[in-house]
């Protein structure tokens, strides 16, 4: 289970007192997430989610990603609310970490992924591009392009440990990145982590399809080209289990975005290089936790490999063709 920090009944009362939200009448810990200890609050007036953030994520960024969910929520985005306490604010402190308490969604990630949830993940990712337009805040990418040279070099010296050359590989990559990263492209707030597990979905009423119900843990969020966005969910979404690329879900991602933001040429014509880019930044995470995390930690480590092979295949890519895109 990814909880850190335990929260003693005594310790989880006096918090709540801070807030207008009633007695509580449940609390247990939550499986999901690998940065933050994060529980499943009933009340007697309903269900909230209370993170604690751990210490990989830094308290000088929270009051972004705090402000930036009620910008979005106020704009009509299905995601997680912050609660502010009696004190009015948001970001307060539990058993000597960083605290808040969100507003509890509705909604289960999807499983096995389908045609519609891909499109429905499109939609839904142009609208939050566009929701969140006008925030007047910003924070900078440090897992984009200038990121990941000095993340390598932390795991450069065992990175032949899990696969024989993949250090020169990453070289020679991480050079052509450098190199040819677009820098004109449409800049604005982006999720930057759109996994699967971070995307809800409930079946509509009238048709039993599945829609997008809420977005979550936007801790990754940040100022980078929009997208680069769509790149990480290229990614995340369109590769089979067994590691076959499958159009059809990337045509109807791009199409359903498109519908609600349009893309421009350049966009389309940088989107090989921004998915080689966004395999990339995962590689190099997945590696750096492979190579570091300890036996019997919370975490289970994710294979690094798997987005050696996606990098592979968008290296053979060279135009949007192969995404679906006319």
């Amino acid at each position: 289970m990814a909880v850190y920090t335990e929260v003693s009944d005594e310790e989880l009362e006096e918090f709540v007192a801070g807030y207008d939200i009633g007695e509580v009448l449940s609390f247990k810990g939550i499986a999901e997430g690998v940065e933050n200890s994060n529980y499943l609050l009933q009340t007697d007036r309903g269900n909230y989610i209370l993170t604690l953030y751990e210490k990989r994520t830094k308290p000088e960024d929270l009051p972004f990603f705090l402000g930036l969910m009620e910008h979005l929520a106020a704009r009509g985005l299905a995601c997680p609310t912050p609660l502010h306490g009696r004190d009015g604010q948001s970001l307060r402190e539990l058993c000597g970490r960083p605290a808040a308490i969100v507003t509890f969604l509705t909604g289960m990630s999807a499983r096995r992924l389908t045609l519609a949830h891909c499109a429905g993940l499109g939609a839904a990712m142009a609208e939050m591009h566009l929701k969140g337009a006008d925030f007047p805040q910003s924070r900078s990418n440090d897992l984009s392009v200038s990121g990941w040279r000095p993340l390598f070099e932390t795991a450069r010296a065992r990175a032949d440990e899990v696969s024989p050359g993949l250090a020169a590989y990453i070289e020679a990559e991480l050079t052509a990145l450098e190199r040819d990263w677009p820098t004109a492209l449409p800049m604005g707030l982006i999720h930057a982590d759109l996994f699967p597990d971070n995307v809800f979905f409930r079946a509509d009423k009238a048709t039993q399809e599945e829609k997008v119900s809420g977005l979550i843990d936007f801790y990754f969020a940040c100022t980078d080209a929009l997208a680069y966005d769509i790149a990480i969910c290229l990614n995340a979404w369109c590769f089979e289990p067994d590691g076959s690329f499958n159009a059809t879900k990337a045509m109807l991602m791009l199409n359903a975005y498109r519908k609600v933001r349009p893309l421009s040429v350049d966009e389309l014509q940088a989107l090989p290089l921004l998915a080689r880019g966004a395999a990339m930044r995962f590689l190099l995470t997945r590696l750096y936790d492979w190579l570091n995390t300890p036996a019997g930690a919370f975490v289970k480590r994710k294979d690094p490999l798997e987005y050696y092979r996606k990098l592979r295949f968008h290296q053979g890519i060279t135009g949007p063709g192969a995404y679906g895109i006319e």
